[in-house]
């Protein structure tokens, strides 16, 4: 289990509802239509496939948000260009709230960094975290590595000669790597791969020597089985639900912390700021909801709220720390 979350004072998501009957005619001012927000049904892309999780994340919230704020949230998966179709879509949706998206941090803020996926981190803002997973490096059952010191020891010796999958070559797990061996001389070979199912069948079946992955439900399940042998994690700290596996920085990589991947809600620039205060609180207020925390998985959901201010700085620190690296 998680540490219990602070309960933070949230504006009641329900006052929204009553915001309502305030309907903006043509031609009100912008203020008008963003204080009667929400008067209509809300679009939430999903620039991912369905029934992973950032589409269950963009679900659980959405129908959350649409219960309280007596409208339908809309979820639209727009899966392609590593997650840029739904960027786009969400951009071109306007900018009066009634386009969102869920993002996937560091995806969304490193694809702009390496090519044209039409659209820059300046095009969007974040309005709140939903949920933050970590990457945990593990092996499969049965693996020569029996700990983390074992695999990076051979990995010292033979430079390059380690496999290790990847969901992707510009993933955060990948910069992570990248960095392990810019910066710390440990050179693994890395095998992207398209997602958990590829990186499971390949670990388990001995086509790499290991895999670093999201931990998220499916993973956590196969930990449980025996399946997979967790050597180590990705945050600052210990995470309570694999409290025995150690942290990269605890093995003496104290720089690689940034491999969580953290999803939330954003909306077009330019979105009038009370209409972005309307949907934090409104995430706020569905987080604080034992049945949403449930459906999310407890262990998920941050211990403290993420909102706007401290989603941005996230989003910075990403910026910062893996735009040298894509930009080389």
């Amino acid at each position: 289990m998680r540490h219990p979350r602070s309960s933070l004072p949230v504006l009641a998501a329900a006052s929204a509802v009553l915001l309502t009957g305030c309907v903006a005619e043509p031609g009100e001012e912008g203020g008008a239509a963003a204080e009667a927000y929400p008067a209509e049904d809300i679009t939430l892309y999903v620039p991912y496939a369905p029934g992973g999780p950032t589409d269950l994340a963009a679900r659980t919230v959405g129908d959350c948000l649409g219960a309280d704020f007596g409208r339908t949230v809309v979820v639209e998966n727009r899966e392609g260009a590593s997650g840029s179709l739904g960027m786009q879509a969400m951009i071109q949706g306007g900018t009066d709230g009634y386009s969102l998206s869920l993002i996937a941090v560091p995806a969304s803020a490193t694809n702009p960094l390496q090519e044209d996926v039409g659209y820059t981190n300046d095009d969007y803002v974040p309005i709140a975290a939903v949920t933050e997973i970590p990457s945990v490096l593990a092996v499969g059952q049965g693996s020569r590595f029996p700990d983390a010191q074992a695999l990076i020891a051979e990995a010292q010796q033979n430079p390059g000669q380690v496999t290790v999958g990847v969901p992707g070559a510009t993933t955060s797990q990948a910069m992570e790597l990248q960095r392990l061996a810019e910066q710390y001389g440990v050179e693994l070979s890395l095998v992207p791969f398209t997602g958990n199912a590829e990186m499971t069948t390949a670990v388990l079946g001995g086509n790499v020597d290991a895999i670093f992955i999201n931990a998220s439900q499916d993973v956590l399940e196969n930990i449980e089985a025996g399946s997979f042998v967790p050597l180590a994690i990705s945050p600052e700290e210990r995470v309570d639900y694999l409290p025995d596996v150690p942290t990269l920085a605890e093995l003496g990589f104290p720089e690689l912390t940034n491999s969580v991947s953290v999803f939330g809600l954003a909306a077009p620039a330019g979105t009038p700021d009370e209409v972005l205060q309307t949907l934090e609180d409104g995430v706020a207020a569905c987080l604080e909801k034992p049945e949403v925390v449930e459906a999310l998985g407890d262990q998920y959901v941050p211990d403290q709220f993420i909102g706007r201010d401290d989603f941005e700085a996230r989003i910075d620190e990403i910026v910062e720390v893996y735009g040298p690296l894509l930009q080389e």
